[in-house]
């Protein structure tokens, strides 16, 4: 789909009332500019990692059984591993998350959904016998490391259930 016919679908979008227009073209500019997958603390993350050794697979889909699919940013497939990387605004940070303050018919149910897929997710993938690894993405990249190597070296051990 080209940008014009995006930006089409999108002011169809909105006059069927789907979603709110946005209050300016540089906050139009700059929602479109976020991204699924490969932010910036992913990216550093990912980069630590594989300077650390770790081989893993980035962005990778996972059929769990009950239909479930699931895309972690970070998947270390024979250790059984799922990270996600998550961004403090779209997951509801607890410490930077904050309350939309315009349009928030639309903002505060889709957050809120966000959260209610990311615990169903967990689930999922705990079912299935993976171990989930959250980290937000203020978190300093030597911590995120340090919280997945931890994961990673404590399902090698033989510590780790399941």
């Amino acid at each position: 789909m080209s940008s014009r016919d995006s930006g089409n679908a999108r002011e169809r979008a909105h006059a069927r009332g789907l979603y709110p227009a946005a209050s300016s073209e540089g906050r139009s500019r700059n929602m479109r500019a976020n991204r699924r997958a490969d932010t910036k603390p992913e990216v550093a993350l990912r980069s630590a990692l594989h300077r650390l050794g770790y081989r893993y697979r980035k962005d990778f889909r996972l059929d769990l059984p009950e239909g479930v699919r699931v895309r972690p940013d970070i998947v270390f497939t024979a250790r059984k591993v799922a990270v996600f990387v998550d961004g403090c605004f779209w997951h509801v940070c607890p410490e930077h998350g904050r309350e939309p303050t315009s349009n928030e018919w639309y903002w505060t149910p889709k957050l809120r959904r966000n959260v209610e897929r990311d615990q169903a997710a967990n689930e999922a993938l705990v079912r299935a016998g993976w171990r989930v690894v959250r980290v937000w993405e203020h978190l300093p990249i030597g911590e995120a490391v340090a919280v997945v190597t931890a994961m990673i070296e404590h399902v090698n051990d033989g510590s780790a259930e399941g």
